[in-house]
């Protein structure tokens, strides 16, 4: 009897066990026309982060290609951020597939058919672990309509046929069906839970913006429902708009359990119309989320989030969208080239740099919209946690892993790692710049040696202390001009700003445009060591022509070093990232000169003197 009783409560510590590092305790269900958690609907205003399982956007200037997988710190700052935002539940995009006109080393998750990544999937099995651990869960979707990160063009071109091939070959079907089968019946490494198991997932999506016949969501939704019938399932047909609505047959369909519409109309009246007219084919029969929703005022999102709020036949919506810290410090960043030359990827809680679009505005109108759905008031933000400190190799090359919510950080510095710690900057904006460090100590001494460390800020308070990083040797400073004005020039001519379609310029924001005859001059006080210029040009032609000069007379030619690969324009229409590295500077030399020989953009220019 002992015996028994010693088993009955061994079991039941282990179905606690997993329990707690499942994290949730229930799968959502469906009652006709709300989602359920229990017995309690199950409403959300959340985010789309598209990033969250495969980086598109690591936009670093000599990288060739963007993509990558995002590292545990990066995932769970994009939980972290919906959690603190309010949100129950983030949409993620989809399964990326191989595509044949991305350069070798490319990254994937699906390389042929039935040929699966598994480095790739446990960056899957980590995005799980951490919606268990944060309390926020994950729509799954399966595929991409679109040749952005591998779909629907992929699967069709691994057997030389077409995109409309896939809806109805049956070998691409049983293609396709190997990648949801590895999927839903895969055993998470991480936590030992199969997905199909796994309450983290809210529901699977059949895809993103599909453009699907009805015949072929039928057989594959039945194909999904045979594998699981733990999970929801939604429709991921291309309903968008007032081009297409949902399909009426999904909602007929047993296998299908929640429709979806994405939603960019330039007119906001009509973006009700349409929405309207999917609650109408729907008729309260199943749940109705808002997939995307997107590229408009913070006036309309309100008056749109108001209408959510008060009509129970809508269980939520997601914005597009938002992307996370990025683990070398700053955010990854996206322009959205269809987002009227306007709308970028948000970043929590909001900043200067996304004051066109509204950023601190309508994020904070979310958070509120996020608890206000289920009549709650919100909370105040929570003092940021201690960034990270990364190494300092210069001191005008200082970065940092952010805080979630933080608005700022505060830098300190000491000559001694025991203090007496001064600060030197105050409220340093992580959204500032892109892909390049955020910080330069432009008050360092050379010739002494520092330490550094720094603290998150917000609204609500200060973080505790990083880490401390040094001691730094001052053997060099830098003059670092990130083109947002005129002011580190020394003098120009013939220049000009431009801060628009900023995806075409590995997403740097501010550029400084020079055509043949342009010209500007720096200066440094101290003696040039090493010259980086990063360009953006278009042609086959070098673009610039530098030279130095000790009093700003008379200058002399200097030897460049040309990097980068005029690759041509891309999917975006890229610039190509020229790079210009001068690094045998005569003595005494404290003027540099830039001469345009054809149009450029420039967007950062680093003199290194001592």
């Amino acid at each position: 009897m002992k015996k028994g009783i010693i088993f009955i409560l061994l079991l039941v510590f282990s179905v606690a066990g997993v329990a707690q590092k499942q994290g949730f305790a229930r799968f959502i269900t469906a009652e006709g026309k709300y989602l359920m958690d229990g017995e309690n609907t199950y409403r959300f205003i959340s985010m789309n982060i598209p990033n969250l399982n495969y980086v598109e956007d690591e936009m670093t200037f000599n990288r060739e290609h963007p993509y990558r997988f995002p590292n545990e710190y990066e995932i769970r700052d994009a939980f972290e951020t919906i959690k603190q935002m309010g949100g129950k539940v983030v949409r993620m995009y989809t399964i990326p597939v191989k595509r044949s006109d991305e350069p070798e080393g490319v990254p994937s998750f699906v390389t042929g058919p039935g040929e699966f990544v598994e480095e790739a999937f446990v960056v899957n099995d980590m995005v799980l672990k951490i919606a268990n651990e944060t309390g926020v869960r994950v729509i799954f979707s399966f595929l991409n309509n679109w040749k952005w990160m591998g779909g629907v063009p992929q699967y069709a071109e691994f057997r030389g046929k077409g995109f409309d091939d896939f809806w109805v070959d049956e070998q691409l079907i049983e293609d396709f069906k190997k990648t949801i089968e590895f999927t839903i019946n895969r055993t998470n490494t991480l936590t030992g839970v199969k997905y199909k198991d796994d309450k983290a997932i809210m529901c699977w999506e059949t895809g993103n913006e599909l453009k699907s016949p009805y015949p072929w969501v039928k057989e594959i939704a039945a194909y999904i429902k045979e594998l699981d019938s733990n999970h929801l399932l939604m429709d991921g047909f291309y309903a968008v708009d007032d081009q297409r609505y949902v399909h009426p047959e999904s909602v007929e369909d047993p296998n299908i359990d929640i429709l979806s519409s994405h939603h960019y109309e330039q007119n906001p009246f009509d973006q009700f119309e349409n929405i309207k007219k999917n609650l109408e084919i729907i008729d309260g029969r199943k749940p109705y989320i808002l997939g995307e929703l997107g590229f408009e005022s913070t006036s309309a999102h309100e008056r749109i989030y108001d209408y959510i709020i008060a009509n129970d036949e809508i269980a939520g919506t997601f914005n597009w969208s938002i992307r996370s810290h990025r683990r070398e410090g700053g955010f990854y960043w996206h322009s959205e080239p269809v987002g009227h030359n306007l709308y970028k990827a948000y970043h929590w809680p909001g900043f200067d740099s996304g004051e066109q679009y509204d950023e601190k505005g309508l994020l904070k109108l979310m958070w509120e919209k996020a608890y206000e759905i289920d009549g709650k008031e919100r909370p105040a933000l929570p003092v940021p946690k201690a960034p990270g400190l990364l190494s300092v190799n210069n001191v005008f090359e200082i970065s940092w892993q952010g805080s979630v919510g933080a608005s700022g950080y505060n830098i300190e510095r000491a000559e001694n790692k025991n203090g007496p710690w001064e600060q030197i900057a105050f409220n340093v904006s992580d959204a500032r710049v892109q892909y390049f460090p955020l910080f330069n100590d432009e008050t360092a001494e050379l010739g002494k040696s520092y330490y550094y460390r720094i603290e998150a800020i917000n609204a609500s308070g200060v973080s505790p202390k990083s880490n401390i990083v040094g001691p730094v040797r001052v053997s060099e400073k830098a003059l670092i001009d990130e083109m947002g004005n005129l002011m580190e020039l020394y003098i120009a001519k013939g220049v000009d700003f431009d801060t628009e379609l900023d995806r075409k310029f590995k997403e740097d924001t501010e550029r400084l445009v020079g055509d043949k005859g342009s010209e500007v001059i720096y200066f440094v006080p101290g003696n040039v060591k090493k010259v980086t210029i990063y360009s953006f040009e278009q042609n086959q032609n070098v673009a610039l022509k530098i030279g130095q000069s000790g009093d700003g007379e008379d200058y002399l030619p200097v030897k460049i070093n040309i990097s980068g690969n005029r690759t041509g324009e891309g999917d975006y229409g890229y610039w190509d990232a020229i790079q210009y590295t001068i690094d045998s500077i005569d003595k005494g030399v404290s003027f540099i000169k830039i001469e345009f020989m054809e149009k450029a953009q420039i967007g950062r220019t680093q003199i290194v003197y001592n």
